[in-house]
């Protein structure tokens, strides 16, 4: 039998903790969030059955880091969320690929690094000390393309 215990006495702000208290470090820390999105697309140059238009439902993971501010948070995830939601799934989530994407060829590749640059751009605007640490566009549940800051630094 697993015990468990009622909370009888909610902490309470500047009576059980200070806000001075709320800070436990000052380290840098990676959060991470992850999505999924459905989308189209058709591989160019490319002998496979790839070449003919298609689907996948994609996932993919990201690495944040930063600072934490004054009450123990580098980012709060809703806001990773709403980055998202309003700046990078618009050009991807049922969408054909081919045609809301920069003119590239739709690989992982190339959709990673292109996922990376706009979280990157967006995060920067938010905060100087928020890096992507990585980005992995998964394209299906076993294959995935993976980029990460010290690639995107180097070249």
């Amino acid at each position: 039998m697993f015990g468990f215990t009622i909370v009888e006495n909610l902490q309470k702000m500047d009576k059980d903790i200070q806000k001075h208290e709320l800070r436990y470090h000052t380290k840098r820390v990676l959060v991470s969030k992850e999505f999924t999105f459905d989308a189209a697309h058709h591989l160019h140059c490319y002998e496979g059955k790839c070449k003919n238009l298609h689907g996948h439902t994609y996932r993919v993971v990201f690495g944040i880091s930063g600072y934490t501010d004054g009450i123990g948070l580098v980012i709060d995830f809703g806001d990773i969320k709403k980055i998202w939601k309003d700046q990078i799934e618009v050009h991807l989530d049922h969408r054909y690929l081919n045609d809301t994407l920069p003119k590239m060829n739709t690989t992982a590749e190339n959709m990673v690094v292109w996922i990376y640059e706009k979280m990157q751009e967006a995060l920067t605007g938010e905060r100087e000390d928020y890096h992507v640490e990585f980005v992995k566009l998964y394209e299906t549940p076993t294959s995935y393309a993976e980029v990460r800051r010290e690639w995107m630094i180097d070249g």
